[in-house]
């Protein structure tokens, strides 16, 4: 085999391989759960925090607290 034949062989599996997306969406699930849980940490610490609990609280206060 001539080494420009082979040079081409090569060249079109390195294609074929790289075009081959197999066992990409597992991949791809796995870093979007990982970035859900990560988000959902950070919501979770935030939320739960005094001062977004105290906010919460006064904005629920006043709009049950209605002078007719």
């Amino acid at each position: 085999m001539k080494l420009v034949t082979m040079f081409r062989v090569l060249e079109a599996r390195a294609a074929l391989l790289a075009a081959d997306e197999s066992g990409m969406s597992t991949v791809e699930y796995a870093i979007g759960t990982i970035a859900a849980a990560a988000f959902a940490a950070i919501l979770y610490t935030v939320v739960t925090g005094d001062s977004v609990v105290t906010a919460l609280t006064n904005i629920i206060a006043r709009a049950l607290n209605t002078k007719a």
